[in-house]
């Protein structure tokens, strides 16, 4: 009898201890899913200031430390996972390769990084991480790419709540436009 009543105790108790933790696990997994979102997190702050460190050795002309810094900043960018900070490290592995002399691999590695930091904006439903990006490829001389951001772009721009959403990708598409008509007047490509 007493073996009879231990199992129907169980048997209600269980579900009263699924039904109540069951939330509480969902609230803590979405929490720490958001949590490396928002800004000023130690994510967030982790490339920045190994970015800092990147610059300081590259200031210094100790190039071979600055390299090996800029890989710790680019896998902290990735960690973060946002797009600002896979356009920074981008941008500073252009630096670091044009003062360093190896451009060439530099651009290959940035442009790694910036077609991740497209991805990451687009996922996000930044139209300024995607407009900025473009501007990267723009730099590097990819019109081919810039028309791939572009299109994201409008449809970024079509899902934003933002106002200004489509006054943002008319300036930049004109400014585009406009620069790619004036580099082709020259024989070259934007």
């Amino acid at each position: 009898m007493k073996e009879l009543w231990s199992s129907r105790w169980l048997c209600l108790f269980i579900p009263a201890i699924a039904s109540t933790l069951g939330p509480v696990l969902l609230v803590a997994t979405i929490r720490d899913a958001l949590a490396d979102h928002a800004i000023g997190t130690e994510a967030q702050l982790a490339w920045q200031a190994r970015l800092l460190k990147v610059e300081q050795a590259m200031a210094r002309g100790d190039f071979a430390e600055a390299e090996t810094l800029w890989r710790e900043a680019y896998a902290a960018a990735l960690k973060s996972r946002h797009w600002e900070g896979v356009i920074a490290t981008g941008d500073t592995y252009r630096a670091l390769g044009a003062r360093a002399g190896f451009r060439a691999a530099s651009v290959s590695k940035a442009r790694q990084a910036y077609l991740t930091a497209l991805f990451r904006a687009r996922s996000e439903g930044s139209l300024a991480g995607v407009l900025i990006t473009a501007e990267r490829f723009a730099e590097l001389g990819d019109r081919e790419v810039v028309e791939r951001c572009i299109s994201v772009a409008r449809k970024v721009a079509a899902q934003s709540r933002d106002p200004y959403a489509g006054e943002h990708l008319r300036a930049f598409t004109e400014r585009w436009a406009a620069s790619a008509q004036e580099n082709d007047g020259r024989g070259l490509t934007p």
